[in-house]
């Protein structure tokens, strides 16, 4: 089994100086507003959920079609992230069964996204 890749793993700096971030907010989101935000429309932000929290990251590149990481925008990405996968069939929101260590994985990209991206709301029913 490989060991899953945190923020740190990938060479990013999770204690980097944050950029200026907004007061994180708790609007709630509806999964279908969320699945509009997936970078294809240049009218919609573009977001991703993890652990149920959304994050704002428009204008990164990644995320937008063709980006690296383009299967996790619109999407809740939680089960992708702790796993280290950008395989589609993983980006998922449920989590809670995954073993401790790609817990700790998801946790480590809860913090690099909550220090780098305004957290805009929470994903609703």
């Amino acid at each position: 089994m490989a060991t899953p890749t945190s923020p740190t793993n990938l060479g990013f700096d999770i204690d980097k100086t944050a950029p200026q971030l907004d007061p994180p907010k708790d609007d709630p989101i509806d999964s279908a507003y969320l699945a509009k935000c997936d970078g294809t429309n240049t009218e919609n932000p573009v977001y991703i959920a993890i652990k149920g929290q959304v994050y704002d990251v428009t204008g990164k590149d990644a995320y937008l079609p063709g980006g690296a990481y383009h299967v996790f925008a619109g999407k809740d990405a939680s089960r992708a992230l702790a796993k280290s996968s950008t395989k589609a069939e993983d980006v998922k929101p449920e989590w809670e069964d995954l073993p401790e260590k790609e817990k700790k994985v998801l946790e480590e990209w809860v913090t690099f996204f909550t220090r780098r991206y305004n957290k805009v709301g929470r994903v609703s029913s």
